[in-house]
């Protein structure tokens, strides 16, 4: 019997390139491939790229040479957002052979019959985004804990810094019958919690199909799968990864408060808390639609954790736009934020205004709210000190001990206890671990 061939990943960017690794992982064993960890070496690597931040770029090219160096013959396929946006840049790194773009990706095992190495620049498969117009289902399965489950992908948002519209074209779903059985499917594997992902996941309800720059009529809004998935039993946990501020509804914020499958956790983009700068951004709310959203979570669910995005070092962002919104954020209830420094992205309006901050002056911004978030995070966890809240018990590397998150997203470090790693216990919060990146707790059920 002939050794199969083996396969290696990884995977940059978001939650959303998870679940799809996962699915082209699925695509492979389907097809008698043997997964391996990258580490040790394999007949094809794959790399998922993301192209957010300037910085992803460069990482890919580090993973590539990562692969050649464990494997130097094997064949190295580059897909992704990256891929998609800068297919021949891509080919032309030594040992790429071969370049997918997001309509090629999943047609992945079409191209990879012939292993033979590229001889200077790599194959590109790429086409044009606008002819992305179907929807493929992908979740993640690394381990029996958590799933990150695509339901949405694209977008049709024209954010002036964005490059994913490019990157992955029009807004369009899956459908809920769909997003039903892949929930049910991962249930099957014993998992715990799914997170739902995409791109513009409060967009959902575009249908499966864009025909010729049309839309079909919406057969659900993203309330209507919220309600048809707290209704799936087999299924202890959900979460809403990231969500516009003008997408989350006062219906979805009240049907989570009541839910007891969805967890009280939001993560919702801010990019500014300055009103020019987000016009400028072209976003599609104000900074009092936003605080409204906030208060709204916290009338219903005072002890939700909420989570932003901030861009600092916008095109024409002054010292008082940038202390506008510091203070802004300052004075949210939010729990949370990340943190991006702007980078210019080609093909996008934001890289042709004038204003450019200078990158040191980027920089202390983005220190500047880190440590924001820093306090703020620690707030919230101490404000939970002597409480006891469900948390999902995951394995941990330091000896001993497990960890977790409680349903608003505290993570914690418990004692190990055998059997109850991927089950749900009472926890009772304690202090902040020595880091501050925890909550020291005890089991108490």
């Amino acid at each position: 019997m002939a050794t199969p061939r083996t396969v290696a990943f990884h995977t940059l960017g978001c939650k959303l390139n998870y679940s799809e690794t996962s699915a082209l992982a699925r695509l492979f064993e389907g097809s008698g491939y043997l997964p391996v960890k990258f580490e040790e070496g394999a007949d094809i690597y794959v790399l998922n790229t993301c192209s957010v931040t300037e910085q992803a770029d460069k990482e890919c090219k580090k993973i590539v040479r990562q692969a050649l160096r464990q494997q130097p013959d094997a064949f190295v396929v580059v897909t992704g957002c990256y891929a998609q946006l800068k297919p021949q840049e891509i080919a032309d790194i030594p040992g790429v052979d071969l370049v997918l773009g997001a309509g090629e990706k999943f047609r992945i095992l079409d191209y990879v019959d012939d292993l033979s190495k590229a001889q200077g620049k790599g194959m590109v498969y790429a086409g044009e985004v606008r002819d992305v117009n179907t929807f493929t289902a992908s979740f993640s399965f690394g381990d029996r804990t958590r799933s990150f489950l695509k339901v949405q992908d694209g977008c049709d948002y024209k954010c002036s810094f964005c490059t994913i519209p490019q990157a992955r074209g029009a807004s369009r779903s899956d459908t809920v019958e769909s997003v039903l059985n892949n929930v049910r499917e991962i249930a099957a594997k014993g998992v715990q919690e799914i997170v739902l992902t995409g791109v513009n996941l409060g967009d959902f309800g575009n249908g499966t199909e864009v025909i010729e720059g049309t839309r079909p009529r919406k057969e659900a809004l993203f309330a209507d799968l919220v309600c048809e998935l707290d209704a799936v039993a087999d299924i202890a946990r959900f979460r809403i990864s990231s969500i516009e501020p003008n997408l989350l509804t006062e219906e979805i914020i009240e049907f989570v408060a009541k839910s007891q499958r969805f967890m009280p956790h939001f993560h919702v983009p801010l990019q500014s808390g300055n009103d020019k700068q987000l016009r400028e951004m072209r976003r599609r709310y104000r900074r009092e639609l936003y605080a409204e959203r906030v208060a709204a979570i916290r009338r219903t669910m005072p002890h939700a954790c909420i989570g932003c995005d901030v861009i600092v070092g916008f095109p024409g962002e002054s010292e008082a736009d940038f202390l506008e919104t510091y203070q802004f954020v300052q004075n949210l209830e939010v729990s949370y934020l990340h943190v991006f420094t702007y980078s210019e992205r080609a093909n996008t309006p934001a890289a042709e205004m004038s204003g450019a901050v200078p990158v040191e002056e980027r920089r202390r911004r983005n220190q500047a709210l880190r440590g924001l978030s820093e306090m703020k995070r620690r707030a919230f966890y101490s404000a939970h000190s002597n409480t006891v809240r469900l948390v999902l018990l995951e394995q941990h590397k330091k000896t001993g001990l497990m960890t977790g998150f409680t349903d608003n997203y505290v993570k914690v470090e418990v004692p190990f206890e055998a059997g109850r790693i991927n089950t749900i216990a009472p926890v009772l919060l304690g202090d902040l671990t020595a880091d501050g990146e925890a909550v020291m707790a005890q089991i108490v059920g």
